[in-house]
């Protein structure tokens, strides 16, 4: 049964992305929700904008390293906890971290136990120094568009609330029709960054020769067919969120901006060489596995640990039938008044039948099979209103294959049976005369 997250936000810090991820999985296993980062500038990104309760950082990092975070962190915030986790152990670096502000130091490899005693220590020493601190149950948050109340679904509202007032980079992964658009849309529409475009896009519709354009834009004479300057995706968000579905569709090529864009904030429009500033969110969105996609070469894995500052992982319909009743109600409603203009209700032996289904297509599978047993129902929606494939079905064995003259002494009695030992019709049926059945049946 899945816990409840825990309160705090932690950020970890390592350019080792195995070391990363094995934190990651590590912490949220402690039910933690985990910040991202593979370098000190995205960090600090990071900390910018979202209220951290815990940093973890390497300290052996190219170009900028973690004492220097290490400094930066415990001027800009100075009641944030900081905890430093080494490969490269020594006396006077030992000395350095504490001198810098960090409140534990650990050599790698440690185990998962020494770590949880670390972060118990370090943010039961912050709440000693701050007081409790207060949050929010996700349950009253005005996310009116998603429907559910089951644990799944709730742990997926708790990390909304985290990221919705931060421009932390979010890659949401789902099955389709799950609702990852919606994920988002609730991501940008209840935070702070509201006021701002919400801007989405479907990678997998754009032509690959035409996706560079699309998202960063073009100069004039860029290409054939490119008579005027021309805005891409990016700028049209600019202040606010665009939303990347279908990213495992993106060509390599453009892979490689995009790893610019999220990296350094900036784009350039195809045709041009002036860089321009970007200020915006970026949330995307797959229903692939990225993990196997890098394995075949199709996605480059340092874009992956880019995105996956924050992830979001949203339940396919099966692992939440218990919102079924709830997502049921939600859709009634909608189409009810759209085509009825009444408020329908559904018996309880066709919502147990809908409950029962797999939904392999999810909540937008769902959404139809409402959407048309309103438009077929004469009143309160049945069971004789659902389609045919939710309902029971018989699974017959297949037959042995068997000699042509028993299939035929098997058909013949099946016609007679139906003929009801009528020789005359059955003969008739078999398109034979009713000498030649005679001389069969003998």
């Amino acid at each position: 049964m899945l816990m409840p997250l825990n309160k705090e936000n932690i950020l970890i810090v390592d350019d080792d992305i195995k070391i990363l991820e094995l934190l990651a999985r590590r912490l949220k296993e402690f039910n933690y929700h985990v910040f991202k980062a593979i370098s000190v500038k995205e960090a600090l990104f990071i900390l910018k904008d979202t209220s951290i309760d815990l940093l973890i950082t390497d300290i052996q990092m190219p170009e900028v390293d973690g004492i220097q975070l290490l400094k930066y962190t415990n001027e800009h915030y100075p009641n944030m906890p900081k905890l430093v986790v080494t490969g490269y152990p020594s006396v006077d670096g030992a000395l350095e971290v504490f001198k810098s502000g960090a409140m534990d130091y650990m050599t790698k490899p440690f185990t998962k136990t020494e770590l949880k005693l670390a972060v118990e220590r370090a943010l039961e020493k912050r709440q000693e120094q701050q007081g409790a601190l207060t949050f929010s149950r996700t349950q009253n948050l005005p996310f009116k568009e998603m429907v559910g109340d089951s644990t799944t679904f709730n742990q997926v509202l708790t990390i909304i609330d985290r990221v919705k007032d931060n421009r932390a980079t979010v890659l949401i992964q789902g099955e389709s029709g799950t609702g990852k658009e919606l994920v988002a849309r609730a991501i940008h529409y209840s935070g702070k960054y509201s006021k701002g475009p919400f801007i989405a896009v479907n990678c997998g519709a754009i032509p690959d020769n035409l996706q560079e354009a699309e998202l960063f834009g073009y100069t004039k004479g860029a290409f054939t067919g490119a008579d005027q300057n021309r805005n891409g995706f990016f700028q049209a968000a600019s202040g606010g969120t665009l939303f990347l579905d279908e990213i495992g569709n993106a060509c390599l090529d453009v892979q490689a901006k995009l790893l610019r864009a999220l990296q350094e904030k900036e784009i350039t429009k195809v045709g041009s060489r002036t860089l321009e500033k970007v200020d915006l969110r970026i949330v995307a969105a797959t229903n692939m596995d990225l993990l196997e996609e890098i394995k075949k070469k199709n996605f480059r894995e340092d874009l992956y640990y880019r995105l996956t500052v924050v992830e979001i992982k949203v339940p396919p319909l099966r692992k939440r039938k218990s919102d079924i009743p709830l997502l049921v109600d939600r859709f009634l409603q909608k189409y009810g008044m759209e085509y009825r203009d009444q408020l329908l209700r559904i018996d309880s032996e066709a919502l147990k039948i809908l409950k029962r289904y797999p939904w392999p297509g999810n909540i937008r599978e769902l959404e139809n099979v409402i959407q048309r047993s309103v438009i077929m129902a004469d009143g309160p929606i049945g069971v004789k209103d659902l389609p045919d494939f939710l309902k029971y079905e018989i699974d017959f064995p297949e037959e042995e294959f068997m000699p042509l003259k028993d299939m035929e002494r098997k058909y013949i009695k099946r016609v007679l049976l139906h003929a009801k030992g009528n020789k005359t019709k059955a003969a008739e049926i078999l398109q034979i005369s009713r000498k030649t059945l005679r001389d069969k049946l003998d």
